[in-house]
């Protein structure tokens, strides 16, 4: 399989479950204690993707979170939480996780959300579309998904992994009006049981970066009561 996952907790139980449970599956697994240890491995070994634990001893979750996307855009994260408030969990996706999970989970629902993570970004790269061999410009955007690079006006946007998948999916349906859980299923490949919010943090950072005001948006239009849906500026 060739996949390096970082495990980054401080309870050793946690760390030993997640562990075995993943390299059952073939992934090589690298671990680290605390905030401080995980940035000096990570930046180290470059890992495939971070499971990453909110509350660290030196440098808590969302820090480490907020300085890998700094440094590691293409690193997905799977964020580790024991709290339950709405405000932890949409922090974590607005400082880049791509995917956050509860404690206490299952052993087989995290496996499971690390394989989607990567059958998407496996997915990206590979999607039949009318830009990935001709390079797909729209307004001023170009976007790339063979070099998973999108520009701006020229200029490279740094979108985090979960970003890019949902804007190829949402440039791949043009014109089309998406549901949130539509969005889910496709982007996330993973049934959040109606946690929409997800979506709709993703679509606020992705706008941030690809809109010129993401107040008013040209590329990313909501429609009120149903979804999004992608549309190119008006000629």
């Amino acid at each position: 399989m060739d996949k390096t996952v970082m495990v980054v907790d401080d309870e050793p139980s946690i760390v030993k479950l997640v562990k075995y449970n993943l390299e059952k599956e073939g992934y090589q697994v690298e671990v680290a204690t605390d905030g401080e240890k995980a940035l000096e491995k990570i930046k180290d070994i470059a890992p495939d993707l971070v499971v990453l634990d909110l509350m660290l001893p030196k440098v808590d979750g969302l820090e480490v979170c907020k300085q890998l996307r700094k440094e590691s855009r293409h690193i997905p994260i799977l964020m580790l939480t024991a709290k339950t408030e709405e405000f932890d969990k949409v922090l974590g996706l607005e400082l880049g996780a791509d995917d956050y999970m509860t404690k206490p989970f299952s052993p087989r629902e995290l496996v499971a959300r690390v394989k989607a993570i990567f059958r998407r970004m496996e997915a990206v790269r590979e999607v039949e579309s009318p830009f990935k061999e001709k390079g797909f410009r729209i307004g001023d955007l170009q976007i790339d998904a063979d070099g998973y690079e999108v520009l701006r006006k020229d200029e490279p946007v740094d979108l985090t992994p979960k970003e890019f998948e949902l804007l190829i999916y949402l440039a791949n349906h043009r014109g089309k009006v998406l549901s949130r859980d539509q969005l889910l299923n496709a982007v996330w490949d993973y049934d959040y049981i109606g946690d929409t919010r997800i979506v709709d943090v993703h679509v606020s950072h992705l706008r941030e970066k690809v809109e010129e005001d993401s107040r008013n948006p040209v590329y990313i239009k909501t429609v009120r009561g149903i979804g999004y849906k992608f549309e190119g500026p008006k000629e």
